[in-house]
């Protein structure tokens, strides 16, 4: 079920609520309802670890423009979605809500995913169908990614688990963390990605992400890799040429297995690829899914 929380002029985000499972919440940014064209997929939007729903929104409103509906979720435990019961994180458990997101769109949908989001994207397309998830887009991901580039990350998401005393401190880790990708003048944007309490700035996801217990990471990994070879709709992969998280032999092994897959590799960006150089990623996905 979606609940409309408010209602901006068409092409513009407006914030709306998804039902996911066991009793969780969604929130998510979402453009056009029921003004696409009905040939057109609407495109679901899935973000990364540590991430939330404004990672896209510059690729959403130009996808908007475009006259596609677009929903950009915040998956549970990230941004303004419920937190899990019991910290249930397993990408099962996020696949499932994004199916139930799927269905109470009512239409094929064309799946966009980075990191986190792109590995519970090949798990929804396998589990959803060709006729529900039409295409799929896998930001800077494959089911074989490196795992020193993905202890990096996790390495900052723990680093920083007890806060911030001001923005510009948040910035300044920001910017230690991404050192290719230009500091912003101001650290005002930051606010979409922390939450002031208690006099401290925090990243705005669980930190039970980080403490969950585990699964198998070589089951996940073939599980996962045998649903993109199942797979037969059409992929893109986008990698950011700078990426540690996927490496070109990584990508070489994707598209082996998945011999029908697309690819582009963004010269000036690097994992968190939609935001290191948005205008050619949002270049790519614009001529992926108008195909």
């Amino acid at each position: 079920m979606i609940h409309t929380v408010y209602h901006l002029l068409m092409s513009t985000a407006q914030t709306v609520e998804f039902d996911g499972v066991d009793g969780v919440t969604l929130v998510a940014d979402e453009w056009n309802r029921g003004v696409a064209v009905d040939a057109t997929p609407t495109i679901l939007m899935l973000h990364g670890g540590g991430q939330n729903r404004h990672s896209w929104h510059k690729t959403g409103q130009i996808l908007a423009d475009r006259g596609y509906h677009v929903v950009a979720l915040d998956t549970r435990g990230h941004g303004d979605s419920d937190r899990a019961p019991g910290a249930d994180y397993a990408i099962e458990t996020l696949a499932a809500d994004a199916i139930a997101v799927i269905e109470a769109i009512g239409r094929p949908v064309a799946l966009i995913g980075a990191s986190m989001g792109g590995l519970t994207g090949l798990l929804v397309a396998d589990q959803a169908g060709p006729l529900r998830v039409v295409k799929l887009v896998l930001v800077d991901v494959v089911p074989r990614y490196e795992k020193d580039g993905s202890a990096r990350i996790r390495d900052f998401m723990f680093s920083h688990i007890d806060g911030f005393d001001s923005l510009e401190q948040a910035a300044d880790a920001v910017a230690e963390y991404l050192p290719y990708r230009a500091k912003p003048r101001s650290p005002e944007g930051l606010k979409k990605n922390l939450r002031f309490r208690d006099g401290r700035w925090y990243w705005h996801w669980d930190p039970a992400l980080l403490t969950k217990p585990g699964d198998d990471p070589a089951l996940r990994t073939e599980m996962l890799e045998a649903a993109a070879m199942g797979l037969q709709i059409p992929i893109l992969l986008i990698r950011g040429k700078l990426s540690d998280v996927v490496s070109t032999a990584g990508v070489h092994d994707f598209l082996a297995k998945v011999p029908g897959a697309r690819f582009v590799e963004l010269s000036e960006a690097g994992h968190t690829a939609a935001g290191d150089d948005n205008d050619a990623f949002s270049t790519a996905v614009v001529e992926f899914v108008s195909r």
